[in-house]
């Protein structure tokens, strides 16, 4: 019974369906007419006038929109846990030439104003110093806790104070907007970039760089030829995007996750780390106690020496969430 990661997870059929009927001769890279279906589909998800570059992977998606607004000089407030920082093996320093990750504490992987002003305002304003040039926020965090609308608000408000961008990691973006249960436009704010995640969510490889400043778009497309990431057959992931979109796809997949995460917590009690606001459980436990667990089938990762990571994906079965719920209450 799967909950190591919502990666593991298969492809939901509409993707395979939307990439057959793809398959058909059509303009190459991003001139064919699903990619230009893309800034319209998704404009209307947010009630906002976007552009939207299509890429292959969550890394490229976070870097890319990053690279469009931080010079090489500069550097990026972010969590110290931010999957930029820990998970991402310096592909920030490989795209934005150089560029530094300021790291920033802050609860449950989240940022508020203050953890940023704690990393910035020391800076000096002058070339001796890495001046920053842009704030980047996970929804939902690395620990599975999602940002309300009023905190990335205020985030944006700082951003504009300073004269920063604003990036949103958004791998679990679904989940967070299925738990906020608001609008996409609440779940985003007003950032300039987003990397929508679609892969985790049951996408297969594409990811979206959702820009709402447009003008970030125009240098981003030539960085991602430059990186490797303009595919000759772009359709293929267009399709992907597009399927996930048509009739919320995207969003009943993320529901039924966080469903399945819900299940589980709801008997964790104190061994709850964080609150699990997204799809996403961290469970203190011994490694005897995940001993027990994986002999009974469940398959998770390790957090630390004392804690469990639990991911619930689109597909887990509500019964394999209630037999780890029953043997999680049993330890």
């Amino acid at each position: 019974m799967q909950f190591l990661s919502d990666n593991a997870a298969s492809v939901h059929p509409v993707i395979w369906a939307a990439m057959k009927a793809a398959d058909a001769p059509d303009s190459p890279y991003d001139g064919d007419a699903v990619s230009q279906r893309l800034d319209e589909a998704f404009s209307a998800v947010f009630g906002r006038e976007c552009a939207v570059l299509w890429v292959a992977t969550g890394t490229a998606a976070n870097c890319l929109a990053l690279s469009a607004m931080v010079q090489p000089h500069g550097g990026v407030v972010c969590h110290r846990e931010a999957h930029i920082e820990m998970d991402e093996g310096g592909a920030p320093g490989f795209y934005l030439h150089g560029a530094k990750l300021l790291l920033a504490g802050g609860a449950s992987a989240k940022l508020a104003p203050s953890d940023i002003r704690a990393v910035i305002d020391p800076i000096r304003d002058d070339v001796h110093q890495v001046q920053p040039h842009a704030i980047s926020i996970t929804q939902a965090s690395e620990y599975g806790c999602s940002y309300r609308p009023d905190e990335v608000a205020a985030i944006a408000e700082l951003a504009k104070e300073r004269g920063l961008g604003l990036h949103m990691d958004g791998a679990r973006f679904a989940n967070a907007c299925a738990f906020l249960g608001g609008s996409a436009a609440d779940a985003a704010g007003p950032v300039d970039a987003l990397s929508f995640g679609f892969v985790k969510n049951g996408g297969m490889s594409a990811e979206a760089i959702v820009f709402f400043d447009t003008e970030l778009a125009d240098v981003a497309r030539y960085r991602r030829k430059r990186a490797g990431h303009l595919q000759s057959k772009g359709r293929y992931l267009a399709a992907q995007l597009l399927a996930m979109l048509d009739g919320d796809v995207w969003l009943h997949n993320a529901r039924t996750a966080n469903s399945a995460a819900l299940e589980i917590a709801s008997v964790a009690g104190e061994r709850l780390m964080h609150p699990v606001e997204a799809n996403e459980i961290f469970l203190r436990c011994t490694p005897a106690e995940r001993e027990t667990l994986r002999s009974q089938n469940f398959d998770f990762y390790d957090w630390g020496d004392d804690a469990a990571r639990l991911v619930a994906a689109w597909n887990t079965p509500q019964e394999h969430a209630m037999k780890l719920a029953q043997a999680i209450a049993a330890l």
